[in-house]
């Protein structure tokens, strides 16, 4: 996995953080710089620590089912992403309180970044060269998020929940292609 699919996968990620960033702007009467960095710095640390975890959990047994690995990437990415899209065109709305205080923050920052504990899992599963590189994957999980998710926030004090439901959207399509370059990848029908 390259520096440009990393990006790309990091920007897939951080969708549902910017989601609720919109609406979390949206419900906050007065946002300042430090709201927008205290709700970038949540889903940012939450998004960048999940995959860590991920992939430490998924290097412990990778040894034990390489044969199958992109396979376990790809099913994870593609439910991960089926379920964002699912979000997307649900009319449910989502309720956010306008709270920046640590009960209402960590909840969301849980919530939102499940599916990058997920994506670490398959990270166990994905070449990195250099293998350290992995480890700047989720530096740049959490700072793209953190970034996204500060500009979620003004730009929904600004505008609303307009463009919540094409953010999701976009953000599963594209975590269901990369798992299928996994995945191909894996069946060597990609090199």
């Amino acid at each position: 996995m390259g520096i440009s699919e990393i990006i790309l996968l990091a920007v897939s990620l951080s969708m549902d953080a910017f989601a609720v960033a919109l609406c979390k702007g949206l419900a906050l009467k007065k946002i300042d710089i430090k709201s927008c960095l205290t709700v970038g710095c949540w889903f940012g640390s939450f998004q960048g620590l999940m995959p860590l975890i991920g992939f430490l959990l998924g290097s412990t047994f990778a040894d034990k089912i390489t044969s199958v690995d992109h396979w376990i990437a790809f099913i994870l990415l593609a439910i991960i992403g089926a379920n964002m899209i699912k979000e997307a065109l649900s009319k449910e709305e989502e309720c956010v309180n306008c709270s920046l205080g640590a009960k209402a923050m960590l909840g969301m920052a849980i919530a939102t970044s499940i599916d990058a504990l997920a994506v670490g899992v398959s990270f166990a599963f994905t070449d990195f060269e250099p293998d350290w590189f992995v480890y700047v994957a989720f530096v740049m999980i959490g700072v793209i998020t953190m970034t996204l998710s500060a500009i979620g926030v003004k730009i929904g004090n600004i505008f609303g929940t307009k463009y919540k439901s094409k953010a999701e959207f976009a953000g599963g399509a594209v975590l269901i292609l990369l798992g299928l370059k996994i995945l191909l990848e894996g069946l060597g029908i990609l090199k």
